[in-house]
């Protein structure tokens, strides 16, 4: 099926699953009023649903209205369970508090005008949240399962042959459900054909299909549905230079973003008697916050260590059985202001794993125990850095520390390393939800690292937190 088709028929089919989830949750909230009348109201509910069949349809047509407006209806490549639980919480509550206003309003004298409990209102407002949040994941969970069996794929041309290209091919490789069709790769600006690889051999797999004065050809001949810019070093006339090359009416054009653009939410206007200046934006916890996220740290670390206490010792036993050594492992690593702590986490590796010093864990590593693969793989190694939370060395949510002998590497390969530093170190972070955990680039966890903290906010970390939890519940390391 034609892929822009395929969005249109799901846009609709988006919007008649709202209609049926809303409608339900509507009947269903008058029902649970007549049987349980309470709190009693001062006047009975009709004893037939027909008068509120004014209110329904207003009800219904405020929830497709806001649900538009909040741009629900735009199909994104793919979104989180927890965003998308957010985003019909936050359009429900207002598509609610309007139909509630617009019904007294316009039904006021008329044969439609009927007594709406309060109560009533809240059984349709929680059971709407319920049912869309279910009709949509189901929906996604179809477009999802069309996607990875090629039923509807968008052709992409990816623009660029360096490790951001790489990584962006793994991650298409890697999550099949987002539906792309990966054609081949161009060229980046300024790459010369003797520098180009062999059209044979391409890059992981992929043809080099040509360089960017190629690009208007290879759009026209291959149908092109959208192109990914993955030169971030590109200077800003020659990224210009390639959006010009690469539009087309219905094509989707994306550009991997470098650090600076990472940061450019957090960047305002000010100026200088009259001279414009760039401010970017101080978002350094302090005050409130920083008593906030404490509280939560203090809060989530100790229910975390009663409620897991049975399986780390189950752990822990089992790690003795495995291999001999301790169990517990303590290792110094870099935190906030890059002052070194102490960081505990159950023993994965050999005893004498780093008798010849620090050394990079990798994709099948030796010095790993069998035991060790295991808890590695669902991050059960790290539990007891709940109590690092607890004792104020670390955060619940925050970049994730490294030894320092790997920060004096980093902090002179990558621009803004030590930023990461600003904040406490966290057991989990927005880079590990978003798969960059283990042997995955640190150029790439960096740039994560950075965004989480120039964009921090309570809403943030707890959905950070939930995606955790959830990928920890499921041991899904994609759908989240």
């Amino acid at each position: 099926m034609d892929s822009r088709r395929f969005r249109t028929l799901f846009s609709l089919s988006l919007a008649v699953m709202d209609v049926a989830m809303v409608a339900a949750a509507f009947l269903g909230a008058y029902r649970l009023r007549k049987l349980i009348p309470w709190p009693a109201e001062a006047v009975e509910l009709p004893p037939r649903f027909l008068p509120y069949l004014g209110v329904l349809v207003i009800h219904v047509m405020s929830v497709l209205l806001v649900f538009f407006l909040f741009r629900m209806y735009h199909l994104v490549r793919a979104t989180s369970r927890v965003d998308l639980f957010y985003s019909i919480f936050g359009g429900l509550t207002v598509a609610t508090l309007l139909s509630v206003a617009l019904s007294a309003l316009l039904l006021k004298n008329s044969i439609f005008e009927v007594n709406l409990p309060r109560v009533m209102v809240f059984y349709a407002w929680a059971g709407g949240v319920l049912l869309v949040t279910l009709g949509r994941w189901a929906l996604q969970q179809i477009r999802a399962a069309l996607q990875m069996r090629g039923a509807v794929q968008d052709k992409v041309i990816l623009i660029g042959t360096g490790e951001v290209a790489r990584l962006v091919i793994q991650k298409i490789q890697n999550q099949p459900y987002l539906g792309y069709k990966l054609l081949g790769l161009v060229d980046g600006p300024g790459a010369s054909a003797e520098a180009r690889p062999e059209q044979s051999r391409g890059v992981e797999g992929y043809p080099v299909l040509g360089q960017t004065e190629d690009l208007p050809r290879l759009m026209d001949q291959y149908g092109v549905d959208e192109v990914i810019i993955a030169t971030p070093e590109a200077p800003d006339e020659e990224m210009v230079q390639l959006i010009s090359l690469c539009y087309r009416e219905g094509v989707s054009i994306k550009v991997f973003p470098d650090v600076f653009e990472l940061m450019a939410a957090g960047v305002t206007i000010d100026d200088l008697g009259g001279l414009p200046l760039l401010n970017v934006r101080d978002v350094a916890l302090r005050g409130w916050k920083l008593t906030f996220k404490r509280a939560m740290d203090l809060v989530g670390s100790a229910i975390g260590l009663v409620l897991l206490s049975p399986l780390m010792m189950l752990i822990a036993l089992l790690i003795k059985l495995d291999s001999p050594g301790p169990v517990i492992y303590v290792q110094e690593r870099m935190g906030l202001d890059a002052k070194p702590f102490p960081v505990f986490k159950f023993r994965s590796m050999r005893a004498d794993a780093e008798v010849n010093g620090p050394g990079w864990t990798v994709k099948d590593d030796p010095r790993v125990t069998r035991l060790g693969r295991f808890i590695r793989k669902y991050s059960i190694d790290e539990l007891p850095q709940l109590i690092n939370v607890l004792l104020g060395d670390m955060s619940l949510v925050g970049p994730r520390p490294e030894q320092p002998a790997f920060v004096e590497q980093f902090q002179l390969m990558i621009p803004r390393y030590m930023e990461r530093h600003r904040e406490k170190a966290g057991l989990t972070g927005w880079a590990q939800v978003n798969g960059l955990r283990g042997d995955t680039s640190i150029m790439e966890r960096t740039k994560y690292d950075l965004w989480y903290i120039e964009n921090w906010s309570v809403w943030l970390d707890i959905k950070i937190i939930v995606r955790t939890l959830v990928r920890g519940i499921f041991f899904d390391r994609s759908a989240y």
